[in-house]
């Protein structure tokens, strides 16, 4: 366990970049050791991924082009956290507006920091369940749907090499599989 002692000094720190989604902060620091160096972050608000499960037993995903990676990756149904919103408004909101479901039930399974060596970038993960279809506002986002039964997110979870590309949905999956005892 580290202690204080063995953290980073702040010394200064300066927002050199505000972006829509992100900021970008540039910290002077001492480290333990007494040498002085500099700690880019990026800022950003926190989002949410839900794995959501209708009553019929399928699960719910997107496909959605990611224009930074260039690659149109199979995701849950995730969304940025808008400010003053509690992360289990947020995945309420996004399950309506991506997939158009609302959950008879909505838990927060975890946290993760996908990229914490230059992030403070969170994502709460949520299961919802006993889901239901809701009218699902016209949103521009450029999303398909896609729905797969167990078997079927446990044969493609299984395939090599693994096909779930985004942090937060890999997370999830496997987390899901774990529970239900499909993975060791």
């Amino acid at each position: 366990m580290s202690t204080p002692d063995d953290h980073p000094t702040l010394l200064s720190s300066e927002r050199t970049y505000d972006g829509r989604v992100v900021h970008l902060r540039v910290d002077n620091v001492r480290l333990p050791s007494g040498r002085e160096t500099t700690r880019e972050v990026v800022e950003h608000s926190g989002a949410v991924v839900i794995l959501p499960i209708t009553r019929d037993g399928r699960i719910w995903f997107v496909e959605q082009f990611r224009y930074a990676i260039n690659e149109t990756l199979l995701e849950l149904p995730a969304g940025l956290i808008d400010p003053g919103e509690e992360p289990l408004e947020t995945a309420q909101r996004e399950l309506r507006e991506e997939v158009g479901l609302a959950a008879g039930s909505l838990e927060q399974i975890g946290l993760l920091y996908p990229s914490a060596g230059y992030s403070n970038e969170h994502v709460y993960i949520f299961i919802a369940t006993d889901c239901e279809e809701v009218p699902r506002p016209s949103l521009d986002e450029g999303l398909t749907i896609r729905t797969m039964r167990f078997e079927q997110l446990v044969a493609l979870a299984t395939e090599r090499p693994f096909p779930f590309h985004n942090a937060a949905t890999a997370f999830a999956v496997l987390w899901y599989l774990r529970l239900r005892d499909v993975m060791p």
